[in-house]
């Protein structure tokens, strides 16, 4: 969700922040601000609403200088996207703060900060950081012992960077429950809540963990931890470059993302197969003795990570002959659970900072699940470091905001996981074998699915002008229904939902008319006649279906009914294949709207609040 960097170098810091909020764009947001301590150790300050650029445009009409600094691009949750909300917070020209998170007592501490003559400028819960750090300065005449005092007082979660005119040169993070890096350099130091922001000038990366106060300086880093001892942190060398996030040749992130997929999801698959075997060891050195012990499987996911949860769950229950249950992480935290013996406990995240999933794991480790296992993009995020196996997705850096190769990559995962367990169950070497290779055939069965592209684009101006749309499936291609509705309402604003299609007599008919765009996907598998019935159903009620279907099912283009041909497929894989057309199509309505494709309006990357 917001950004942050930070700088304290031997020169000037402003480009590199400015940088480094431009590769954090993709995260959502709706203001920028930056501060820096000028030559005279004076605070200096830009804030703007919007885009990055204004904050730039702003920087270039009046220059700010200085070796020390830190910037902020906000998503909104404590006040309305205002100058006066966004970061950073100043308190008495003294201190500057930025930070991710939300403090859950902010409302009492802001009481007691009045009471002791603080005033506030914005409605923002991080306000009470800055005052409160300030306190604690004047108490203790040091900043980063002030730091420590104030978030002893913070209920809830922060990523904080802090400077003070009181200590030039020096550069104050602290990170509970938000993700936060610091980017080791030569003469310079910084710290961000993404690796992405800081690639141009570091590969070389310390990850904060939960309860960390760090103290960068241009030549030396302190680290101390929880209890305030300090501690040493490993220095990791990332193997993404800068070039890693840029579009290319591409007109938009999501579109080079869709167009990665074929290789996203083989390279998750390597070192995963061999001789007809899904190898146990790409989960991690204790998977064996775990999985034969899986009697039931947990998985816990938010937003498209949960629709590839349900795909697994039809594979799971139908394949491995293993119950599965599938819920949503923010649900999963706040009710009562019963929990049956032997259950993995599985997490699906593109970030591995997903703030409601990252809680419900921290929760389930003191539940007794048999064992917990995270499939996530991020090698390096909290997910992966706090779970007992991972299976890593390997899609790389999604800048784009509407998931499209975490998706296909996570399905590819979770299949995966469903073959390593189903052979202690259901499945037969013989099954697994013809699984195997259908997952070695996917990634020229995605190549080919891209290949409709031009007539995709071509479809979606019949959806343009359209406020509202259906998405229908049967079996595991109804979570792709859902991932497809979701796409095209996240992108186009287009009203889009997805039902079960035996479901739509069940009251969705009732929207059915001829500007209510139907989309199917419609495999050629052992539902496709139960499926066909449905879609007779439309037609009778003057429904405009838009079909996407193997050649073998024979469903043709007639009056009413488009029908898109997607190349045969295994009926294992068919789910991820199928996922690749309405994701074109979600894309190409969006582009003729006018819409912004990578960062559309009130949406966030990386979810790493309540």
């Amino acid at each position: 969700m917001c950004g942050i960097v930070g700088v304290v170098a031997e020169r000037d810091a402003v480009a590199i922040l400015l940088e480094g909020l431009k590769r954090l764009e993709y995260r959502g947001y709706d203001s920028a601000g930056i501060a820096v301590l000028d030559g005279a150790n004076r605070l200096q300050r830009h804030r703007t609403i919007g885009k990055v650029a204004a904050l730039v445009a702003a920087q270039a009409a009046d220059p700010l200088c200085g070796h020390t600094g830190i910037a902020h691009t906000r998503w909104a949750t404590h006040g309305a996207p205002t100058e006066f909300n966004a970061h950073p917070h100043i308190a008495r020209d003294e201190i500057a703060v930025v930070h991710n998170g939300i403090i859950e007592n902010h409302e009492d501490l802001r009481r007691e900060l009045r009471t002791r003559g603080y005033e506030f400028h914005s409605q923002t819960d991080s306000e009470v950081i800055v005052n409160e750090i300030h306190l604690q300065m004047a108490a203790t005449g040091d900043l980063r012992r002030a730091v420590a005092r104030a978030v002893s007082r913070l209920d809830g979660a922060y990523a904080l960077g802090v400077i003070s005119s009181k200590a030039p040169g020096r550069l104050i993070a602290a990170r509970k429950g938000s993700p936060l890096v610091i980017g080791v350099g030569i003469g310079e130091n910084f710290i961000a809540s993404d690796i992405a922001a800081l690639l141009p000038v570091t590969q070389r990366f310390i990850l904060l963990e939960d309860g960390d106060i760090a103290e960068l300086f241009c030549e030396r880093i302190v680290i101390s931890d929880h209890d305030g001892q300090t501690v040493d942190r490993a220095i990791q060398t990332s193997q993404l470059s800068a070039h890693a996030v840029d579009r290319g040749a591409y007109r938009h992130f999501m579109l080079k993302e869709i167009h990665e997929q074929p290789r996203a999801v083989g390279e998750t698959l390597e070192g995963s197969l061999s001789d007809g075997r899904v190898l146990e060891a790409a989960f991690g050195p204790e998977a064996g003795a775990i999985l034969d012990r899986v009697e039931r499987v947990q998985i816990v996911a938010c937003g498209t990570s949960y629709h590839a949860g349900l795909v697994a769950r039809y594979w799971c229950e139908s394949h491995a002959g293993v119950a599965c249950d599938v819920e949503v992480a923010s649900e999963f935290r706040y009710r009562t659970h019963v929990l049956a013996p032997g259950t993995l406990f599985v997490t699906v995240s593109q970030s591995g900072e997903t703030a409601d999933t990252l809680s419900a794991l921290r929760e389930a480790r003191n539940k007794g699940y048999l064992a917990t296992l995270a499939i996530c993009n991020v090698p390096q995020s909290s997910l992966v470091r706090e779970s007992d196996l991972v299976l890593m997705t390997r899609a790389g850096p999604e800048i784009g905001v509407a998931s499209t190769k975490a998706f296909t990559t996570q399905l590819t995962a979770l299949l995966l996981l469903t073959i390593a367990i189903g052979r202690r169950h259901k499945l037969t070497v013989e099954r697994e074998a013809a699984f195997v290779q259908a997952l070695r055939r996917l990634p020229r069965q995605l190549e080919a699915a891209l290949a409709l592209e031009p007539s995709i684009e071509a479809l979606a101006e019949e959806f343009v002008d359209k406020r509202h749309s259906l998405f229908l499936g049967r079996g595991a291609q109804y979570p792709i229904a859902m991932e497809g509705a979701l796409k095209l309402k996240e992108i186009s604003y287009i009203h889009a939902e997805a039902y079960p299609a035996g479901e739509l007599k069940h009251g969705p008919l009732a929207l059915v008319d001829g500007e209510m765009p139907v989309v199917t996907v419609a495999p050629n598998d052992e539902l496709i006649e139960k499926l066909k019935s449905n879609l007779q159903e439309v037609r009778a009620r003057n429904g405009r279906l838009y079909v996407f279907a193997d050649a073998a099912t024979t469903i043709a283009t007639e009056d009413g009914c488009v029908v898109q041909t997607v190349p045969a497929t295994d009926e294992i894989t068919a789910p991820i294949v199928y996922t690749i057309p309405l994701q074109l199509l979600a894309y190409h309505v969006a582009v003729l709207k006018g819409t912004d494709v990578d960062q559309p309006r009130n949406l966030a990357k990386s979810v790493t609040v309540e």
